[in-house]
């Protein structure tokens, strides 16, 4: 029984906390945003911005060279996190919650602040208050 009991330990755990660690990459198609997450251990470097040091993540897209930094993560449930987040320049914040699904969807919902913009073909392009990123293999 003891062994069947920590067979059983041993298989489900690790799912459980995968679950909850909202951790890897993240991408939205349609408007070609990024995110690198993550959530529990704030272990994120951004590339060529080394000077920030260790943060949650960070936001990017494919057509727009500037980052958005995520400054402070905190938990606000099992699947869910509240986050604040600054652009590379510091002139703009705002904050937003992610939730995570268990099919590897992970919604941002803009709560307050500046509104998360992006440059394309030389015009700011706003993005939707609620944005659904899917988790992918780190690119």
């Amino acid at each position: 029984m003891r062994k069947y009991l920590l067979t059983f330990l041993m298989l489900t755990l690790p799912m459980l906390s995968h679950s909850q660690s909202m951790k890897g990459y993240y991408y939205n198609e349609e408007y070609q945003i990024y995110l690198y997450l993550s959530a529990d251990s704030s272990d994120v470097k951004v590339p060529g911005q080394e000077i920030y040091g260790d943060l949650a993540g960070y936001f990017g897209s494919k057509r727009d060279s500037r980052l958005w930094l995520i400054t402070e993560c905190k938990r606000t449930g099992k699947h869910q996190v509240r986050i604040e987040v600054i652009n590379d320049y510091g002139s703009e914040d705002f904050e937003a919650t992610l939730t995570e699904s268990d099919d590897g969807r992970l919604t941002m919902k803009h709560n307050d602040g500046s509104p998360y913009k992006i440059v394309v073909n030389s015009k700011y392009v706003k993005i939707p208050k609620t944005l659904v990123l899917m988790k992918q293999e780190k690119k």
